[in-house]
């Protein structure tokens, strides 16, 4: 059987999702926002020297299952590329009364069709929201879900980048300040999963400790969390209360296959 490592080395790739593959909040040096996505795809770049490599990001921030579906998934028809990362559904989970059970059953459609048309598809568990205030009201939720993703990939031969599992983002410090996106710190931990995950091998270890540094006080904590509920939390819900999302407006960073 030949060695993985040596039969992956995918000429292009594409990226599907919302804010989380879009890259929130890690600025690019061309000004916008860059993200796991855009690091792993560095990665697979780096492999290729003599510049062979393509790459597309069609993830917008705020992007529901359903959308990224029709907007994103027929792209990938006409694309056809090597590799397709899939994470997306993890706003609807996060709406109140959604079903996680039916949620996974349009992913699965959607990742039926992305089968038809890549030649590896690479899809993401939620991660764990147990130290997240708030969202750690939802654990079950995600949970449930993330058990759909595990078994979509295995039904359908797709990779997974198990995110539930990955501790090194528990710390504070892989998340930015509005503790819904990822710091740049906690994009490169994913892109190094995410690498790892399509058997390739990585120079770092995504779960290497974080250097040490004081622990806040518990009145600290309370302070710093009554901070981030008055400047991200309570505008994030009366934003989806109204019906409004962040994307509106808003483009695919990198819409077609470009050299990289």
């Amino acid at each position: 059987m030949p060695d993985p490592l040596e039969t992956f080395d995918p000429t292009s790739y594409v990226a599907l999702g919302d804010s989380f593959t879009e890259g929130l909040n890690d600025p690019g040096p061309d000004g916008r926002f860059a993200g796991w996505a855009d690091r792993l795809a560095g990665m697979l770049a780096a492999r290729r020297p003599d510049g062979g490599f393509q790459y597309a990001n069609l993830a917008v921030r705020g992007r529901l299952l359903d959308q990224i579906t029709a907007e994103q998934v027929p792209e990938v028809r006409r694309i056809r590329p090597d590799l397709v990362t899939f994470c997306a559904g993890g706003n609807d989970i996060l709406r109140p009364g959604s079903d996680p059970d039916e949620v996974a059953e349009r992913f699965e459609s959607a990742v039926l069709q992305l089968r038809e048309s890549a030649g590896t598809v690479l899809v993401c568990t939620g991660f764990d929201t147990r130290t997240v205030p708030v969202l750690r009201h939802l654990r079950g939720k995600i949970a449930t879900y993330n058990g759909h993703m595990r078994a979509i990939a295995d039904r359908n031969g797709c990779a997974v980048a198990d995110l539930w599992s990955l501790r090194s983002v528990h710390d504070r410090r892989a998340w930015s300040e509005d503790r819904l996106h990822l710091s740049p710190e906690g994009h490169q931990r994913v892109a190094l999963l995410a690498a790892r995950s399509l058997g390739l091998p990585v120079d770092e270890d995504p779960e290497a400790p974080w250097p040490d540094r004081p622990e806040p006080t518990p009145a600290e904590q309370r302070r710093e969390n009554l901070q981030w509920a008055r400047a991200y939390l309570i505008p994030w819900v009366g934003r989806r209360l109204r019906g409004e999302s962040s994307g509106d407006n808003v483009e695919a960073k990198r819409p077609e296959l470009q050299p990289l």
